[in-house]
């Protein structure tokens, strides 16, 4: 048996939250809806009772963050959960409201429900909110409200969402230890440069003994880090500054995005990304509803590389004259041989939107295969090179301090 925290609604709609003790989430759901709740969350906790609880922990951390996809995601599955339960938009929005646990997102639901109580359909409301909700959002939901399949089309919604998150949460957490390597091994590097280095450098001084070539090499480095440190800070930010206005400028952005597609060790790993997040887009447009040709745009806003997107254009254009998807894509070069015959499969067969979700489903494992290997080599690169620093820096060190020896007394 497992211990599951919950949060479920009762027939006024207000929320109660508390644990569980249960061989799963469905026998939680069970036992919330035999005590007449109605489930919102369930998920597995690291501990507790298994009691019923009215109240929990207050968090006052959450005041203070901005709304993320997260927030995004946890709304759309409760919501899906309390509409799928039979509760109309309005009765459900205002039981999220409680459910919110930042005061920013709970004011954006609050809005929400205000709007559907005007007369607005959800998906207009939601529009009303566009640095939270993005177009795709949107569109799903007003294909869904159109089609009389809200709840299926917030579910794959979710679902959606969800397997983004869980991509995007990989790729930062594989890449925090590499960092933090970066971060201590580089600070150790500058305390030895500017304080430790120096002490010796006065020894050696006085002993008038002229010092080994890498010695030397040594000690400007570490003079010119500690009476220069200003101006090196100068330059890096303003070099720092230049790349990102750069980078701003169509241009800079489009070699930026080319250099990155067509780099030698990332380059893959870039495409990858970006096949999985187009397939699991569209697919998902697709299978809620949505046109193929108004899918394509929606698609196009949200690939972050330019020069994917921009090939992702002229396949629009054959699309809209007639062709199938496959064929464009294969001439684009932006999928692989194999993603592109499976998609052929699928528009042959009449599942496209089931094909395209496959082949995310396929892309999103080798990134997360890449970045685990990217991160398994780089770790001991990073290794290898702190040490080969630090090594010089040993090494020069003690070829002076050898060097002594030919001092006469």
């Amino acid at each position: 048996m497992t211990i599951f925290s919950y949060k479920a609604s009762d027939a006024s709609g207000h929320v109660v939250k508390g644990t569980l003790e249960a061989s799963d989430e469905r026998d939680v759901a069970a036992k919330l809806q035999s005590m007449s709740y109605i489930p919102i969350r369930i998920q597995a906790s690291s501990g507790g009772q298994g009691k019923l609880s009215l109240t929990g922990p207050v968090n006052l951390s959450h005041l203070f963050q901005r709304i993320t996809s997260k927030d995004v995601m946890m709304f759309t599955l409760d919501l899906h959960a309390l509409l799928e339960a039979g509760l109309p938009v309005d009765k459900a929005l205002s039981i999220l409201i409680n459910v919110a646990e930042k005061d920013k997102f709970r004011e954006v639901v609050y809005g929400i429900l205000k709007n559907v109580e005007g007369g607005n359909s959800l998906s207009e409301a939601l529009a009303k909110y566009p640095a939270v909700f993005p177009k795709l959002y949107i569109n799903m939901v007003r294909a869904g409200e159109t089609g009389g399949v809200l709840p299926a089309v917030l579910e794959r919604l979710g679902s959606f969402l969800e397997s983004s998150q869980d991509l995007k949460e990989y790729i930062t957490s594989a890449m925090v230890y590499p960092l933090f390597l970066v971060f201590v091994g580089g600070i150790s590097i500058i305390i030895m440069l500017a304080f430790v280095v120096p002490k010796f450098a006065v020894i050696f001084s006085d002993m008038g003994q002229a010092m080994p070539g890498s010695t030397q090499v040594l000690l400007a480095i570490s003079h010119g880090l500690r009476g220069y440190w200003w101006i090196i800070i100068g330059v890096i930010a303003a070099m720092v500054l230049g790349i990102k206005k750069y980078v701003a400028t169509p241009k800079g952005r489009m070699a930026t995005d080319r250099l990155k597609v067509n780099a030698p060790v990332t380059g893959n790993l870039v495409r990858s990304v970006e096949v999985a997040r187009f397939s699991r887009t569209l697919g998902t447009l697709i299978h809620s509803g949505v046109p193929i040709l108004q899918a394509m745009i929606l698609v196009r806003e949200i690939i972050t590389n330019q020069l994917i997107a921009e090939s992702l254009d002229a396949v629009y254009h054959r699309v809209k004259e007639g062709e199938s998807l496959s064929a464009p894509l294969l001439q684009a070069g932006i999928f692989p041989p194999l993603a592109v015959s499976m998609i052929a499969v699928g528009e042959e067969t009449g599942n496209l939107d089931q094909m395209l979700l496959r082949v995310a489903d396929n892309y999103e494992k080798v990134v997360r295969n890449m970045i685990k290997r990217f991160v398994n080599l780089l770790e001991p690169a990073m290794i290898l090179a702190m040490g080969l620093i630090v090594g010089f820096i040993v090494i020069s060190m003690l070829l002076a301090v050898f060097s002594m020896n030919d001092v006469p007394f």
